[in-house]
């Protein structure tokens, strides 16, 4: 299996890339506990708003964006998280998944996140995100995670959990959709196919 997050955070440092690393601990943490390995990546996406723009007009992918578009898909599990813009997620988080096959995240586990000033931006995981990879037909995990500026450090109050509770929350929720999915088959490499199918045509 491998953990693939997707940041879409700006500046540097940046608390929508320290959420992604949380989430991503988290998960990784609840699969080693249930004997699972997993290789981790964090794709930085301010890294390639260039190639993303490029790739909108031209419709060919520069070689880094290709590789990153190719771990997303290929992933077995994804964490997605975008500072919150205008009450929505941002232009580049949407331009990166705007390249992404409509197919290619079927049934994929993913935990939604964002980041923001305020409390007040919360719903975006519900009246953006959640959408969005519902149109995907990802298999959204039930908790999303919020982080608005007072988060960090908080423990949450009788009422409401606290950043961390939600992200080991999201995190066991992830960990326990990639545990349950079947394994995926190796590709066949073109010697094995020959190989395979030469079987297929002998006769006793």
């Amino acid at each position: 299996m491998k953990l693939i997050a997707v940041s879409a955070g700006l500046s540097t440092p940046s608390s929508t890339r320290l959420l992604a690393d949380r989430l991503i601990e988290s998960a990784r943490g609840e699969l080693a506990a249930q004997g699972h390995t997993v290789p981790t990546e964090v794709i930085e996406l301010r890294e390639l708003a260039r190639d993303v723009a490029n790739h909108l007009v031209t419709g060919f992918p520069p070689s880094r964006l290709a590789a990153a578009i190719d771990a997303v898909t290929e992933a077995d599990g994804l964490i997605v998280v975008t500072p919150v813009f205008t009450a929505s997620y941002s232009g580049l988080f949407k331009s990166f998944f705007d390249l992404i096959d409509p197919d290619a995240l079927t049934g994929k586990p993913v935990v939604i996140a964002a980041t923001g000033g305020t409390a007040r931006h919360s719903l975006v995981l519900e009246h953006a995100l959640r959408p969005l990879f519902a149109y995907l037909r990802a298999a959204v995990v039930p908790t999303a995670v919020y982080a608005a500026s007072e988060d960090w450090g908080s423990g949450g109050d009788e009422y409401t959990d606290g950043l961390p509770a939600r992200i080991r929350r999201a995190g066991g929720e992830l960990a326990a959709l990639m545990a349950a999915r079947p394994a995926r088959a190796e590709p066949e490499d073109d010697v094995t196919a020959l190989e395979r199918q030469l079987a297929d045509l002998r006769f006793d």
